[in-house]
């Protein structure tokens, strides 16, 4: 563990050079792609040869845990932490409050990305706390089964879980009961954006807001993205297929509404929106069209698209201080949207 930890204070410090050492570092040249120019420290870290792709899923997850454990967030005062062990089938969860909690604030029920294979509570434990601290109110983070030992739909079913447990449980974690936000990264957001789609389909009260961190949501989708950015780090379009083809079974539907939610025509009635996209990211143009398709059916979205950072860049935030900021401006529009619904 000391090595890890001297290993993580040289990488650290490395990434605070100045942005044309970095580059030099890493090929003398600056990464432009899609009228996009790539934030030189993660045009370092691209540079670690993880390839997900030729790995098991077991390996997969051993992997990413130690390129985190390398990139670990900067500590967050103000927020504490609680595991919580629900009871029938809510799976375990994480519960993040802030001291300045606002007792009007709706619980954040939040799914981690990775894809429906990868990812855990630790994964997202940074972004969790940078949330609960900017909204203003407790986060529940969920550690839903994974693919290909559980495939769709038991991750998505495992947010539906918590969420009912959440509209219950809110009172005892300071929140109004009854009233939940709903959020993710990756195949997380698709969780969430499903989960009020499936509300409005059985015709019951929306969240208060959706907070959606470069979603995955369509998995049959086709876009200009999955070609230019086709070899992205640390998400590429190979992973995508590797993570699908593990995630889904030979009987499940690429379309169907619960993992692909950009192909519901109808879309009215759902829940405002927060849209996080990343410009080095295949899916980046899956995002900016559900933002685009919320707000044309009269859904109020905030939508923001950080060019020069990559899919998953919530795990980088303790290295990059793009990402670190785009997090934080996540949190601020989550707020400011969450303002205008409880004022």
């Amino acid at each position: 563990m000391a090595v890890v930890s001297l290993r993580a204070l040289a990488l650290r410090r490395f990434l605070t050079l100045p942005s044309p050492l970095l580059r030099l570092a890493s090929g003398g040249l600056a990464v432009y792609r899609g009228g996009r120019t790539l934030d030189p420290r993660l045009q370092v870290l691209a540079g670690g040869g993880l390839s997900l792709a030729e790995m098991s899923p077991a390996d997969a997850r051993q992997a990413i845990a130690r390129r985190r454990r390398l990139l670990p967030h900067r500590p967050i005062s103000g927020v504490t932490a609680e595991a919580v062990s629900a009871s029938g089938p809510v799976p375990a969860l994480r519960i993040y409050r802030p001291s300045a909690q606002d007792p009007k604030a709706p619980m954040l029920v939040f799914a981690h990305g990775g894809g429906g294979v990868l990812g855990d509570l630790d994964a997202s434990d940074g972004l969790c706390r940078i949330l609960a601290q900017g909204l203003r109110a407790p986060v529940v983070s969920v550690e839903y089964r994974l693919a290909p030992e559980c495939r769709f739909p038991a991750g998505f079913e495992d947010f539906m879980a918590a969420c009912l447990w959440a509209n219950d449980a809110a009172p005892a974690y300071g929140a109004p009961a009854g009233e939940i936000m709903v959020g993710g990264e990756g195949i997380g957001g698709t969780f969430a954006a499903a989960l009020c789609q499936a509300l409005k389909d059985a015709g019951k009260p929306q969240p208060t807001l959706q907070i959606l961190l470069y979603p995955w949501i369509d998995l049959s989708s086709e876009t200009p993205s999955m070609t230019t950015y086709a070899d992205a780090f640390p998400l590429s379009r190979t992973t995508l297929t590797w993570l699908a083809g593990h995630y889904l079974g030979p009987q499940d539907d690429p379309g169907d509404s619960r993992v692909s939610p950009l192909r519901t025509t109808e879309l009215c009635g759902l829940a405002p929106a927060v849209v996080a996209t990343a410009g080095f990211d295949p899916l980046v143009d899956q995002g900016e069209a559900y933002a685009k398709a919320l707000e044309a059916a009269g859904t109020p979205v905030t939508y923001r698209s950080y060019d020069s950072l990559t899919h998953g860049f919530a795990a980088f935030a303790g290295a990059v201080p793009a990402a670190e900021a785009a997090c934080r401006e996540i949190a601020v529009l989550g707020r400011v949207a969450l303002e205008a619904r409880i004022s």
